[in-house]
């Protein structure tokens, strides 16, 4: 893949310390849920697969919570998160949406495999 493309997600969660911590707790008593989360990190910090995927991909990815990610790309999203998008020098567009990432089950091959194929299908090879 060339220059210019990045993979962007967007946690269901908000990145301030208050944020966090209100996501960590709402998450061990069952009342907060973000599937992107579960994809990337345990129960303290990241998941070594997830580094291993991230750094395994031929593409830059980087990744928000939603009261810090682009205005462009939280258009794209609109109030569906979490979720993943395609940014290249043309624009934005969706590549996995809120149900799409509840399905890998916080499974970070299973989210891979997602992704490459929402790529391919695409016509990119990441």
């Amino acid at each position: 893949m060339s220059g210019g493309v990045t993979i962007v997600g967007v946690y269901d969660a908000d990145g301030s310390l208050t944020g966090e911590i209100r996501y960590w707790i709402g998450a061990r008593l069952g009342r907060t849920h973000c599937s992107l989360c579960e994809i990337t990190h345990g129960i303290f910090r990241e998941k070594q697969s997830w580094k291993d995927c991230r750094e395994g991909l031929d593409v830059e990815v980087v990744i928000y919570h939603r009261d810090d990610a682009p205005i462009d790309v939280l258009e794209v999203c609109g109030q569906e998160l979490p979720a993943v998008v395609l940014r290249t020098e043309t624009g934005v567009e969706l590549l996995l949406g809120p149900e799409r990432l509840e399905e890998c089950g916080g499974d970070v091959d299973a989210f891979r495999t997602a992704l490459v194929s929402s790529c391919t299908a695409r016509g990119l090879t990441i």
